[in-house]
């Protein structure tokens, strides 16, 4: 049993839980699905509490990771593992307004004051994309990206090659079917003009990761936050999965009848 005091502390309550992942995965017994490990703190969905299962399992090599978009920084996809795990982050956002917070968010926290994650103002292309990422001082291998920026997600990562992330956990447009690997022109300008059209599916996202060296292993339990690992790391742990094994939820299902329709006949 754990003291009350322990379990008000979110990076020590977090820290516990790390440890009941490795205990389990150390005696051999059944592992957690994703659908029982998410949850809250400063992402949006649950994509917190399946990042802490993921580097539970594999451990971090370095505590680094970039995040492209990530709004104010109050509410993204690496804050979590900053502030209550001493991560080291690299954050992007095209907004200004977004930037200044974040970056006072940050120096103002009693965990990231000392050093607190850079975070640049920039509109990201696949042009400029590695040239962002150097310039703001990170290269090679990292433990995390967190790719979601509404549109021309396929290409960033496509063009992506001065870092290599171990996990990569990027925003997939699921009204499209799980079947059809789709994905919106590219176009470094674009900005969406309507929430159906936009991204990309996750069988294209597969695709490309496959192609760079990744396998899906899960999505968060709206479908459209979806996780990929470097092969060769944790593949008895997470192994592969297919896109239509996560896209059956309601939510997804639900975009697919209502949303899909809409904008299935335009530029894929």
């Amino acid at each position: 049993a754990f003291g009350v005091d322990l379990l008000d502390d979110e990076a020590a309550a977090q820290k516990v839980l790390m440890q009941q992942y490795r205990l389990l995965r150390a005696g051999g017994g059944p592992l957690p699905a994703f659908g029982d490990v998410g949850f809250r703190k400063y992402s949006q969905f649950e994509e917190d509490g399946i990042l802490l299962f993921i580097f539970s399992l594999i451990s971090p090599v370095n505590r680094t990771c970039v995040e492209i978009c990530a709004g104010n920084g109050r509410q993204c996809n690496t804050a979590n593992l900053i502030i209550n795990h001493g991560w080291w982050g690299y954050l992007f956002d095209g907004d200004e307004q977004n930037v200044r917070s974040g970056r006072s968010f940050f120096a103002r926290h009693p965990d990231t004051f000392l050093h607190p994650p850079k975070f640049d103002r920039a509109w990201v292309t696949a042009e400029n994309i590695n040239d962002l990422i150097r310039q703001s001082g990170v290269a090679g291998t990292i433990d995390l990206l967190s790719l979601d920026i509404d549109g021309m997600d396929y290409w960033a990562w496509k063009a992506l090659t001065v870092i290599e992330p171990r996990v990569v956990v990027c925003e997939i447009h699921n009204p499209v079917p799980p079947d059809k690997a789709l994905t919106v022109p590219y176009d470094p300008a674009f900005v969406f003009e309507s929430a159906d059209y936009r991204g990309a599916s996750l069988a294209a996202m597969c695709k490309l990761g496959r192609e760079k060296g990744y396998r899906l292993i899960g999505t968060h339990r709206f479908g459209f936050n979806a996780f990929f690992l470097k092969n060769g790391i944790g593949d008895e742990l997470f192994p592969e999965v297919e896109p239509t094994a996560c896209l059956n939820d309601p939510f997804s299902r639900l975009a697919r009848e209502e949303r899909w329709p809409r904008v299935q006949g335009k530029a894929w």
